[in-house]
């Protein structure tokens, strides 16, 4: 289909809205008249506002849409009233509503949350939610009950004081077919993880130095997958953590030990003798024909070798990621799979809705696996969260991405004092997160809520020849010039 704009206003919101009603549709730019189907934008500037004219050409069927915009005077009020437009007009021609209404950005509890803190009543945010973004009921009561959990959390945690730590490992044993992420398979860096290791410390360093005297509030390894390291890489680069850094404010230490083909008893035993609070254990689907299919080398017998393996070692907090749209999967697999992982009763559950993004190899090759039903619905999300509920989970943190299964999103589920502080203080950028490691993005947050970021090279080679340059990026960010 053509997408035709006579100006670059509010392209962003207005391709997101488009891939959400037609999501293996191309939108193709084309200044040329369109001889196909096509959405055509005609923005006209009068005297007192711009108007704009909506045409949508449909296998010889058109809709048109037309409305008048003030963007030089309010232009969130014009953002809003050109997504209500457009979301009438798809709407209408595709016969279909969507769960999140005319929003398409990753955090929207943002908005329930700002509201709260403004004193609006849950019956405005409602009244906003549901009246002028077309959120769904459903939707607005769990983005309000999540905004809820955080404010009271992060009313315990002096965010703008404090500051955490991210470690990027990029290192995992195989990629899967989903997986957009800095990741790299281990067999072909094996001979430079250590070389891998040293730069990270001495970026480290930097932070110990630059941040000494603030509160450090949590710590997460991340990746790829950190237990691709061995024993004595891990060991060596916790050492590292407690050795240069003041932990006592720290309210959390995760280690996503995400995939059960990299853990061994060795390496949790590592891990447990430092202050390691939180470890992920993500089976993302308990079906092995799925596993095969998206080239997770392992089985399901050791997703539960692995969960058992940890709680003997004595964790307390586990996490588990599960994926809902995963090829070829129906409401009873995905069932079978909730049904499992609450039978081992871990403390936090990640529901994942499948998001096909750019870089993913099951987007590149989207066309080998256009016979497997990749969907998901509100129904399949309610049924997760009951089953949770049922052991006593309730949802506390929420984002969204481009591209994902039925237009749903990614929640967070945890028992009471069992959730994912790093989770809510990344979703809701209230403090500064310094990121270490190929491919990671150090994010400074200021008082005023002003928000700056740099990022690091994602090849692995290049992060280690590269290092000073990369700290100068980060020396650069915090400067008080």
């Amino acid at each position: 289909m053509k997408l035709l704009l006579n100006s670059e206003l509010f392209e962003y919101d207005i391709r997101g809205l488009l891939m959400a009603f037609y999501p293996k549709q191309k939108f193709e730019t084309d200044e040329a008249a369109a001889d196909s189907d096509f959405l055509r934008m005609q923005y006209t500037e009068t005297d007192a506002c711009l108007h704009l004219e909506m045409t949508l050409c449909d296998g010889g069927r058109t809709a048109e849409k037309d409305i008048d915009i003030t963007p030089e005077k309010d232009r969130a009020a014009a953002k809003t009233a050109v997504k209500q437009a457009l979301y009438t007009l798809l709407s209408g021609h595709s016969g279909k509503t969507l769960p999140w209404g005319t929003l398409t950005g990753i955090r929207p509890t943002k908005i329930p949350m700002a509201m709260l803190k403004a004193g609006a009543s849950e019956e405005a945010i409602r009244a906003h939610m549901e009246g002028e973004l077309y959120c769904s009921p459903g939707k607005t009561t769990l983005a309000t009950e999540i905004a809820k959990r955080e404010l009271a959390l992060l009313d315990t945690i002096d965010a703008e004081n404090g500051y955490s730590l991210y470690v990027g490992i990029p290192f995992c044993p195989s990629i899967c077919l989903y997986c957009s992420f800095s990741s790299f398979a281990l067999s072909a860096y094996k001979d430079l993880v250590w070389d891998y290791l040293h730069a990270v410390v001495r970026e480290l360093a930097w932070v110990q130095e630059t941040f000494k005297g603030r509160p450090l509030n949590s710590i997460y390894f991340g990746g790829g997958t950190p237990t691709t390291l061995s024993a004595e890489q891990l060991d060596f680069l916790c050492n590292e953590i407690v050795t240069r850094f003041d932990l006592s404010d720290v309210r959390e230490w995760t280690v996503e030990a995400g995939r059960p083909d990299s853990v061994t008893e060795d390496k949790l035993r590592v891990l447990k003798k430092y202050p390691v609070s939180r470890i992920s254990v993500n089976p993302q689907t308990m079906h092995q024909k799925t596993l095969d299919l998206i080239g997770r080398r392992h089985t399901v017998d050791e997703v539960l070798n692995t969960y058992r393996l940890a709680r003997a070692q004595g964790f307390d907090n586990i996490n588990m990621d599960l994926i809902v749209g995963l090829p070829g999967e129906s409401k009873e697999d995905v069932e079978e799979t909730i049904r499992r992982v609450t039978e081992l009763d871990p403390d936090n559950v990640t529901i994942h809705s499948l998001a096909l993004k750019r870089a993913a190899r099951l987007n590149l090759h989207l066309d080998e696996y256009e016979g497997y039903l990749m969907e998901n619905s509100d129904e399949i999300m309610d049924m997760c969260r009951e089953y949770l509920r049922g052991i006593g989970e309730e949802p506390y943190y929420l984002y969204r991405q481009k591209n994902m299964a039925g237009n749903q999103e990614n929640v967070g589920y945890a028992r009471p004092g069992k959730e994912g502080v790093y989770n809510i203080l990344i979703m809701e950028e209230v403090q500064t997160i310094v990121a270490c490691g190929a491919g990671t993005v150090t994010k400074r947050v200021y008082p005023d809520g002003r928000i700056e970021r740099c990022d690091t090279v994602k090849e692995v080679r290049l992060y280690i020849d590269k290092i000073d340059e990369m700290i100068e990026r980060k020396k650069k960010l915090f400067s008080e010039d």
